[in-house]
């Protein structure tokens, strides 16, 4: 459905322009009760922010990690020198630790589509609405940027050409130039429709929509739905409904109930039954209408409508159904009833990719709250570039590849009790800088448990004591010493303070 596409990631799609947005996770599933509240509120406080003159998209994107690029930046490269075989070791243990893991980047959206005369006035809306995200999202601790159309574009081929990533290659004046359409470097070589998948080239794709929802659903169920080891799109379309027109139409509705009440308690009132008791159908419908209408004028809540679809990939049509048995039984344990779209799936595809289009016809009127309980933030990966290994993330099992130079502070304690492997901790660490790079460590070791692998690593060992060679020379002093104070001063004070603590 896309027709037209510019630079700065703005699509055009049919009638309305979209921008994508992608947004960091926050950890929301390791939180105490306390700081889960705040993260909801702060959540349901953005959606409450969004303009009921444009559609939302929220996605969710499962994507493999790519194996080449992530060998590339964990494993240390070999330099021929005595270190090699350490450093093939290392490597071993690494690639062992990567088997284990989850190999699972999931990566969040927000793409907003609204209908704009032209692409100047389109910017200007699409830049006033990414200062305003970027706020609701810094106070969720999360952070917000814009897409451009290279971004855009690779994300729809990662998923279109699941495995091919690496031959994603996008210039956009070179395909001016040449008059080619983007959308040939994209899609997949083939696309075959049955009425309940689709195969894109040698994958297979099903794409399921949110039939039922329960009356009341846990904020880990997108959590759960979107843990399946496998590349998966999950999306909530939110078309806010401005708050005058949600008065009326919940007023409306609840005049409705009072007359069919009114009207049934004259009926009873004719047959001389005038203490019959209001049936529980309708008492209950004139409760809920209140609690809506309360809930819209009181607490701060907007009327939502909600379409929620989602589409896994697999390898063969047999694991595409075996997934699709599992995340219809957890959506089961969560009360709420996924369905398969039948004859529908190219437009349940359209409808979940994150390009603004909304093809799919099953939409269900919710509150801010109910809504924000489709919780999008799992938990925080911590995966640097040039890191080292740390363990693994306990929810993701994603490995955690920490540089400490990426951080605000990079220093760093380790604490733990007797026996926990504190030293080891250290002397990984050491090990890993060793092999990686050309860092300066050193190492003040009172108990002298580190000199094997300063041996092993061909540093050198400095002995300090009483009745050794090497002394530390508390007079010295090189014309560096001060950073540009007087040298003889403070060296006067340093020698000063020294007798003190000598003489007690």
């Amino acid at each position: 459905p896309i027709t037209a596409i510019w630079e700065d990631g703005i699509f055009k799609v049919g009638n309305k322009f979209a921008k994508t947005f992608r947004f960091t996770d926050i950890n929301y599933l390791v939180a105490g009760k306390e700081d889960k509240e705040t993260m909801f509120l702060c959540y349901s406080e953005l959606l409450n922010s969004l303009d009921s003159g444009a559609t939302t998209k929220l996605t969710i994107n499962n994507r493999r990690i790519n194996k080449v690029n992530f060998e590339k930046e964990i494993l240390i490269p070999k330099v021929g020198d005595e270190l090699d075989c350490y450093r093939e070791e290392y490597n071993n243990i690494l690639l062992d630790k990567a088997s284990n893991a989850n190999g699972i980047i999931q990566e969040k959206y927000l793409t907003v589509s609204v209908v704009k005369k032209d692409i100047e006035e389109a910017r200007t809306y699409f830049s006033r609405i990414a200062s305003d995200l970027r706020a609701h999202f810094s106070a969720l601790g999360s952070k917000c940027e814009k897409l451009d159309a290279t971004e855009k574009l690779r994300l729809l081929h990662d998923f279109y050409r699941a495995g091919e990533e690496e031959s994603f290659r996008f210039d956009l004046s070179d395909m001016m130039k040449k008059g080619h359409n983007f959308k040939d470097y994209i899609c997949p070589d083939s696309m075959e429709r049955a009425d309940d998948y689709i195969k894109l080239g040698e994958k297979y794709v099903r794409v399921l929509f949110l039939k039922d929802y329960a009356s009341y659903i846990k904020d880990s169920m997108v959590s759960e739905l979107t843990e399946l080891n496998r590349n998966i799109m999950f999306s909530i379309d939110i078309v806010p409904i401005p708050m005058d027109e949600a008065v009326r139409e919940v007023e409306n509705r609840l005049l409705g109930v009072e007359t069919n009440i009114t009207n049934w308690q004259r009926k009873q009132n004719q047959n001389n039954n005038f203490s019959a008791v209001v049936p529980y159908d309708m008492e209950l419908q004139r409760k809920e209408s209140k609690e809506f209408l309360n809930d819209l004028t009181t607490r701060d809540q907007r009327m939502m409508c909600a379409t929620v679809t989602m589409a896994h990939m697999a390898d063969s049509k047999e694991q595409l159904d075996a997934d699709t048995e599992t995340i219809l039984s957890t959506a089961r344990r969560h009360l709420c009833q996924l369905a398969v779209l039948k004859f529908q799936q190219t437009d349940g595809l359209n409808t979940v990719l994150p390009i603004g289009c909304k093809k799919i016809q099953a939409t269900r009127t919710l509150t801010t709250e109910s809504l924000a309980v489709f919780m999008p933030f799992k938990v925080q990966e911590v995966a640097h570039e040039h890191g080292i290994y740390y363990g693994q993330n306990a929810i993701s099992n994603n490995m955690i590849i920490a540089n400490r130079k990426c951080l605000l502070n990079g220093n760093s304690f380790i604490l733990g009790v007797s026996g926990s492997g504190k030293s080891f901790t250290g002397k990984c660490e050491i090990a890993n800088l060793m092999l990686a790079g050309d860092s300066d460590i050193i190492i003040i070791d009172p108990e002298r448990e580190y000199a094997p692998l300063v041996n092993a690593m061909g540093g050198a060992i400095i002995d300090i004591s009483a009745t050794s060679k090497n002394h530390i020379n508390a007079m010295d002093m090189n014309s560096d010493y001060g950073d540009g104070e007087d040298p003889l001063i403070l060296k006067s004070e340093f020698i000063l303070s020294l007798c003190e603590q000598l003489i007690g």
